[in-house]
């Protein structure tokens, strides 16, 4: 695969990931929307599949990793580290324009994130940070951390084992399993922080966040940001060298 196919390849693949993601975040969260308060299971749901999504477009140009720390453990597994910057640099870029279409998607929701007197409402503005990023439950960054970093071991392992089985690859379904981990994880290891589990879904769209003309739009709160950055990459890590010494 070229740079270049890697590079859009992911870019396209991430962006749809953080479509779906955000996408089911703002409708799960913004007034006016059809869908608001359905739930942490919708959430978990769209999420995974908007992995699948991403997953099943990008595979063709870049083999679909779309998360820098399932692009870790490939590289430490492999060996193979002249390429992992285009798959950063594409996941990145990715996450932001995905954010961006996410944003675009829901606009006038987002608009109306706005309370004025007299017109018949009962609640306030909503913050809207976690639509794009993950928000602890509580704020202990070294348990924030620990929860990241088992979380991403929980899906990189796991995708890294999903090679040896020939049959996954020959049929297609990785892409499908995947998606289906995804969810697994978030409703049995996303309650503490939201599950970042991959540092471009969160830096991407945090960035997107803090330059967006949202209404009441909240603080982008980069004082955690470095929490589902640095575990997903440590998670990655861990992951990668695990699967070298048991596989």
């Amino acid at each position: 695969m070229s740079n270049g196919h890697i590079f859009v390849g992911e870019v396209i693949g991430t962006a749809i990931l953080i479509l779906f993601g955000a996408g089911v975040c703002a409708a799960v969260t913004l007034r006016h929307s059809k869908a608001r308060a359905s739930g942490w299971i919708v959430i978990a749901f769209g999420w995974g599949f908007g992995v699948l999504a991403g997953a099943y477009t990008a595979a063709p140009l870049s083999g679909g990793q779309l998360n820098p720390a399932v692009t870790l453990g490939i590289a430490i597994d492999t060996g193979k580290w002249g390429k992992v910057w285009v798959y950063l640099l594409g996941q990145l870029v990715g996450a932001m324009l995905g954010a961006v279409l996410a944003y675009l998607a829901y606009l006038a929701q987002f608009q109306a994130n706005v309370r004025e007197e007299g017109d018949g409402e009962t609640d306030g503005p909503v913050a809207t940070l976690g639509i794009f990023s993950t928000i602890p439950e509580i704020r202990n960054p070294v348990a924030n951390l620990i929860t990241e970093i088992i979380a991403t071991m929980a899906l990189v392992l796991p995708v890294l084992a999903f090679g040896l089985t020939k049959g996954l690859g020959e049929s297609g379904t990785t892409a499908l399993i995947v998606s289906l981990l995804v969810v697994g994880i978030g409703l049995s290891l996303g309650g503490p922080t939201g599950y970042a589990i991959n540092p471009a879904r969160d830096l991407g769209p945090r960035i997107v966040h803090t330059f967006l003309p949202i209404p009441h739009k909240g603080t982008s709160d980069w004082g955690y940001a470095w929490v589902p950055v640095a575990g997903p990459l440590i998670g990655g890590t861990l992951a990668g060298l695990l699967y070298n010494a048991a596989f």
